[in-house]
């Protein structure tokens, strides 16, 4: 019905309109009617997303018949910033003007991100207009919302790293009005700051990337024009003519650093935690489908820079692997609901990053596909929590409550399918989609190489594995030089191998520690609740049903055929390193399969052991571990070692400069207004009124002046 031109326009534009039109009209005319703008403009952007994918679908096809690397749709709205001449490359004799386009794109990657993040986000708005009803800020929530949405889908659409920072930046902003949206609580005023900040690092090393960028390829754009070579450009792609070396090493690690920033990834982990300050429908948001996934998919989008630098790729999975360990370690022990799905959000991204780490295409195809499905269960499991907060009267706290599967079935129904998914249990959506990950990173461990037991087209896969985890943008830097830094990149995969399998017990484990605490045992309701505790109404629990659906499907679905791979390989960015431009799929890895739901299921039992009953053992436990104990209830203490590193020595810089301007720079620009005043203060004082005065005082001038004259000609 309409053109793809005109459904790419209408994706972004239609939240942008609903916030203009709530922000306009909100307070005074829309009211507790606000919610109404934002659920159908997001209903219809979904719309139209699912439009795009479908076209995107059909089209990817043609052009694979045609040869072009991947598929891709370019819609160039206006000319922001055009200078002509603007730089000459180092070593090329190219000058290259320096013009920056608003342009929107889909391609695989992008039309896979739109649907999920439109879908999540009108189920979070209806879930919210039931969750936040009453609130005073109930219609400048709504518009919060539909403007996240609205720069999330921007975010994914352009195709230009300068607006990529942009709306990069407009994202890290909504957060930080949603995270602080009851800024009248000094911790959530506290929490949006510390967001805002912390992304600020990470959004530091990535401008200086996208300068790199600019110097290196002469362009920020992503797509060929017809004065300069795109970024990730046809010419460029079926070149390969990346830069290797430090070059790239700094351009990647840079950009990695932003992706931490956003994606809260160590050491700029600290912030998503207290960002549970905020509405829970906005955790759902930001841990589901919008802000926290823009890292990964910046990653994913520049997976050619990456492919220029084995050593920024072993980065990226040891960040990643490093972070879904700690993350999983702080989880089993905290008690605030929110805060341990908040630290499951980091480890399942530690996850994501690790198998980008792997520049495969099985490893990527394995992250972008565990965002996907994470987006649905983790959104389910938030807004569950959200659903027991509601009942309990804003408390939190999982030692203040128990017993609440009878009290609360549908909330209980639905939070077991999203435990179930995130423990990775057959055939919930979590199991495909994580052990496609440790498959990926198994196959790294083992030099690139797939066991006879995954069947019969084990060669074929292990070759296409091989290949892809080899072949990169330029001769030099393809090749990972020499037997021992080939050594060295299984070694670390096969510590980040077994890394990863632990962390699948962790989360299985501290995922049904959280699911027994709350709904097991003695119902207890805490007084806050006073005698309203109840099930949430219909417009809650809808949207959490909804979504368990998808928890349980939406991985098997996906996964039949490969047809989640074989879309997102469509991409330009993912289809040059497939080997002949067709990507095939791999075989089920049954030994990955069984080893990790083992995994989870001992995770899922041993939590029923501790918490189900009287926990003596815990407590007993807990006496033997304290130490490691208190350093996981602590946090690691990663908030009071930045404290005292950063956050102190800052302060005191602050409080010496607030002195030195007070005190040093202020006394001297009074010096300079006090002067004249004093200077009139003497003459002031001579000014007595007395004409024998003033005659002696013009003798002595006189004299002064003869005597200076006298020695100047008598000195001369």
């Amino acid at each position: 019905m309409f053109e793809l031109r005109t459904l790419m326009l209408l994706i972004p534009a239609l939240p942008l309109l609903s916030a203009i039109v709530i922000g306009l009209l909100g307070s005074n005319v829309l009211r507790s009617k606000s919610h109404y703008v934002t659920v159908l403009a997001l209903l219809g952007s979904f719309a139209c997303s699912l439009a795009v994918a479908a076209a995107v679908a059909e089209r990817s096809q043609e052009a694979a018949a045609a040869g072009i690397v991947g598929f891709e749709h370019i819609e160039s709205l206006w000319t922001w910033v055009n200078v002509p001449d603007a730089y000459t490359l180092p070593g090329r004799d190219v000058t290259v003007p320096f013009r920056v386009d608003v342009t929107l794109r889909v391609d695989g990657l992008t039309a896979m991100m739109l649907p999920m993040v439109t879908f999540i986000a009108t189920l979070v708005a209806l879930y919210g207009s039931g969750y936040m009803h009453g609130d005073r800020g109930y219609w400048r929530f709504f518009a919060y919302v539909s403007l996240f949405v609205f720069s999330m889908t921007m975010l994914v659409m352009v195709s230009n790293f300068l607006l990529l920072f942009v709306f990069w930046e407009a994202v890290g902003v909504c957060s930080y009005l949603l995270i602080g949206f009851w800024y009248e609580k000094p911790e959530a005023a506290a929490a949006g700051k510390k967001a805002f900040l912390v992304n600020r690092v990470g959004d530091f090393g990535f401008a200086l990337a996208l300068f790199l960028i600019w110097t290196t390829y002469g362009s920020l754009n992503f797509h060929d024009t017809n004065e300069v070579i795109g970024v990730f450009g046809q010419q460029r792609l079926l070149a390969q003519d990346y830069v290797g070396g430090g070059v790239a090493t700094a351009i990647c690690v840079l950009l990695l650093l932003g992706a931490c920033g956003k994606s809260a990834q160590f050491p700029l982990h600290v912030w998503l935690p207290d960002a549970m300050e905020g509405p829970t429908p906005v955790s759902a948001l930001i841990h589901a489908a919008t802000m926290v996934t823009a890292g990964v998919y910046m990653v994913a989008r520049c997976t050619p820079l990456f492919h220029a630098s084995p050593d920024a790729q072993m980065v990226v999975a040891a960040v990643g692997g490093f972070t879904a360990l700690l993350a999983g370690l702080i989880a089993v022990t905290q008690f605030d609901l929110k805060r341990v799905l908040a630290y499951s959000t980091i480890s399942q991204l530690g996850y994501m990053f690790l198998a980008l780490g792997t520049g495969t295409v099985a490893g990527i195809t394995a992250a972008m596909f565990h965002l996907f499905t994470h987006a649905f269960f983790k959104a389910l499991l938030f807004l569950g929590a959200g659903s027991v907060m509601h009942s309990m009267g804003h408390v939190i706290d999982m030692r203040r409550f128990s017993g609440l599967r009878h009290l609360m079935p549908w909330t209980h129904r639905t939070f077991l399918v999203g435990c179930l998914a995130l423990a990775g249990v057959f055939p919930f959506a979590g199991f495909w989609s994580k052990d496609q990950i440790v498959a990926a990173v198994h196959t790294e461990a083992h030099g690139g190489q797939v066991h006879a037991e995954h069947g019969d087209g084990g060669d074929e896969h292990a070759s296409v594995m091989s290949a892809t985890a080899t072949r990169s943008v330029s001769t030099a830097a393809a090749v990972v030089s020499g037997a021992d830094e080939n050594a060295k990149r299984q070694k670390l995969f096969c510590w980040l191998y077994w890394s990863s399998l632990f962390t699948a017990g962790l989360t299985a484990f501290y995922t049904f520690r959280a699911y027994f605490k709350t709904f097991f045992g003695k119902e207890v309701i805490p007084e806050e609740a006073g005698h309203h505790a109840h099930e949430s109404p219909p417009i809650m629990w809808g949207p959490l049903a909804i979504l368990a659906v998808f928890a349980f499907l939406v991985g098997f679905v996906s996964e039949v055929g490969h047809r989640f791979a074989k879309f997102l390989v469509t991409a330009p960015s993912l289809a040059y390193i497939v080997p002949g431009g067709e990507f095939h799929g791999g075989e089920f890895h049954m030994n990955i399969a069984v080893i990790s739901s083992i995994v989870a299921l001992v995770g899922i039992a041993l939590a029923a052991f501790f918490y189900l009953g009287h926990q003596s053992e815990v407590e007993m436990l807990a006496r033997w571990l304290k130490p490691l104990r208190q350093l996981s209830y602590g946090k690691f203490y990663f908030d009071e070692i930045y404290d005292w590193l950063i956050v102190r020595p800052l302060r005191l810089l602050g409080d010496a400069s607030y002195l030195a301007d007070k005190y040093v720079v202020d006394g001297v620009v009074n010096l300079g207004g006090q002067l004249p005043v004093w200077a009139g203060n003497v003459i002031r004082r001579m000014q007595t009124g007395l004409l024998p005065f003033y005659g002696l005082m013009m003798a002595i001038g006189m004299i002064a002046i003869l005597g200076l004259g006298g020695l100047w000609w008598f000195g001369g």
